[in-house]
């Protein structure tokens, strides 16, 4: 580095940065760094750039390896860092530039040195480096103060604490960035780690108490979602494309950090403004799983989401999510899938969304939706969903949740839209279809197997078994909706009127007998109204026939059923889902940060 750095590729052979790296100690009172930390090259961004950077200091940051152990230079630069950031507020009160520049100089070493060091070591190796007693070669000791804590501690408050001016914006992303690498231990190894140093020094000690205030902070830069400021207000001579990189990535250390657990009454935040931005930003993943959290962790922001009139600003986004289930990636899916879940596990939120009416869904492809319920919408998506899970992916587990979800909805189904009610039955029918391919095969390989010892037997016992499970919630679905809300609903009369021939095969089948009772039922009362009305009826006066139907059938010979009702509970270990999940997002939406493919371990990337 130094004042005549201006190129990466001058830093294989830079002075300076020999020296830090080199056998000679370097007091933090000496003037050497001052000019260490004037250097002016743009800080690159791009992944090519900071690629580049990475090879080109390659040596630099082996040799301090090596040697820091005995320099203790590297702690050196950390007291020098950690000594400025103390005079930084009042730096950017006076527009003190040269001193913020230098100061944020410092923190981009040290977080170049940081990932490298990282990729070499394990965290306690790490930690050693960390704790040198200076002017003692090759000795380490425990009683001294542990530098890596301070770092934290003082990244931390500068995230919360230095206010965010134009001329500090740059070191506000430079301290995100490092608090980001601080913890990305994690990515060099494939087993999710359950205990690291970072989390330690996060979760109590000198950290514990900026957990909190570390939180609102990253939640108000995720509402703000600021772009950089122009070049001439900027105090580096630097650019940042793309916009809201301190916020994107602020996100991110939100979800990758253990601290959502401190987010229900910690603070706190204007829910409003936090709404707002949800709607606005679910086209990233990091949006839509930063909303999971909330939702699911933070009681005071379900309800208050809950509570809303304009539902429809935050359920239209996820539900355009799972209709392009093609383009998403699963982990989005299922994050989308799960917020609709919990969303409905609220019977006031099931009935609100079919009050909504919704004009003209571009979207929504299949077919024109000039006036739809959110509802109806919401069921014409899953069915959906479930559709697309059968033909491509079959995931037992999205099967599972857009049925719980239907399943929560179905008492409360109310004014269901004529497309959404056939497509109810669409899918019964598709599931029918595949029961009797799977008993056909089924019964075909067993004649097989009686003619010739050699046959292999598919399981299609277990295939059949998986296929009447979701036929069976399929039809407790329907009952449910028969049961609670039939009057509401003659449109879905009227489908299962139009296709009663698909449930005459499952009357009398054991695992379907009982369920099937109402539903029988309901077509028999119905079919003898329309047989006594004549032929050659109309659609409305089908209908007619089935809203005065409705209130003639009698109630009480509807056999009563438990309430379908089902909960999102996470996984045991959850987070061997959700952390290489959220590695991953850092991974390849991190702006400002570069790894090496080859050193990932969490999980497999393309090399680009």
């Amino acid at each position: 580095m130094g004042s005549n750095s201006s190129r990466i590729g001058d830093l294989p052979k830079n002075e300076y940065l020999k020296k830090l790296s080199g056998t000679e100690s370097v007091s933090e009172n000496d003037p050497f760094w001052n000019q260490l930390l004037s250097f002016s090259f743009p800080a690159p961004t791009s992944s090519t750039e900071l690629k580049l950077l990475e090879e080109a200091t390659i040596s630099v940051c082996r040799s301090l390896v090596v040697n820091n152990p005995r320099t203790g230079n590297l702690g050196a630069l950390i007291k020098v860092f950690l000594s400025r950031t103390k005079e930084l507020k009042l730096s950017a009160e006076c527009q003190n530039h040269i001193f913020i520049w230098q100061t944020h100089n410092a923190l981009f070493i040290i977080c170049c040195l940081l990932k490298a060091f990282l990729c070499e070591m394990s965290e306690e190796e790490l930690q050693l480096h960390f704790t040198y007693e200076e002017k003692a070669p090759g000795s380490y000791s425990s009683d001294s103060e542990d530098l890596l804590e301070e770092l934290l501690c003082c990244l931390m408050q500068l995230i919360t604490d230095i206010p965010l001016l134009d001329i500090t914006y740059e070191i506000s992303v430079e301290a995100v960035s490092t608090m980001v690498v601080f913890l990305s231990c994690q990515l060099f190894h494939k087993e999710v780690l359950r205990q690291s140093i970072s989390h330690k020094y996060l979760m109590r000690g000198r950290c514990l108490p900026y957990t909190s205030k570390l939180v609102k902070t990253l939640l108000y830069n995720f509402i703000r979602q600021e772009k950089p400021p122009p070049p001439g207000a900027q105090v580096l001579p630097q650019q940042s494309e793309g916009g809201g990189l301190l916020y994107g990535l602020a996100s991110g250390v939100a979800n990758s950090s253990p601290f959502p657990s401190s987010i229900p009454h910690a603070f706190q935040i204007n829910f409003n403004s936090l709404y707002t931005a949800l709607c606005e930003q679910q086209t990233s993943d990091q949006a839509t799983l930063l909303l999971y959290t909330l939702l699911h962790q933070n009681s005071n922001v379900r309800t208050y989401m809950l509570a809303r009139t304009d539902m429809e600003n935050l359920v239209l986004p996820i539900l355009e999510i799972l209709y392009h289930v093609e383009e998403r990636n699963s982990h989005h899916v299922y994050m989308a899938l799960i917020i609709l879940l919990i969303l409905t596990e609220d019977d006031g939120f099931n009935r609100s969304i079919h009050e909504v009416i919704l004009k003209n869904i571009t979207w929504y492809s299949e077919r024109v939706l000039t006036e739809i319920s959110l509802g109806s919408l919401l069921i014409l998506v899953v069915i959906r969903t479930i559709q697309y899970n059968m033909t491509r992916t079959r995931d037992k587990y999205l099967h599972t949740n857009c049925l719980a979800a239907l399943a929560n909805m179905s008492a409360q189904f109310r004014s269901l839209h004529q497309y959404a009610a056939q497509r109810i039955i669409s899918l019964f029918s598709l599931l029918s279809k595949k029961h009797n391919k799977v008993l056909e095969q089924a019964t075909q390989s067993l004649r097989g197997s009686l003619s010739s010892n050699d046959v292999p037997l598919p399981d299609y016992a277990q295939d059949l078994n998986v296929i009447e499970e979701v036929i069976r919630m399929m039809l407790e679905i329907i009952n449910s909706c028969l049961t609670n809300s039939l009057h509401h609903n003659p449109n879905l009369v009227y489908a299962l009127l139009y296709k009663r021939d698909l449930f005459e095969q499952f009357r009398t089948h054991p695992s379907f007998q009982d369920i099937m009772q109402n539903i029988d039922l309901v077509i028999t009362f119905f079919s003898s109204r329309l047989l006594q009305a004549g032929a050659e009826l109309s659609v409305e006066r089908v209908l007619e026939i089935i809203k005065q139907g409705a209130v003639a059938l009698p109630k009480d010979r509807l056999k009563k059923f438990p309430e379908l009702k089902f909960k999102y509970v996470e996984e045991e270990q959850p987070e061997e889902f959700f952390i290489p999940y959220v590695w991953s997002l850092v991974y390849n939406s991190a702006v400002g940060l570069y790894w090496n493919p080859q050193d990932i371990q969490l999980f497999t990337m393309d090399s680009d």
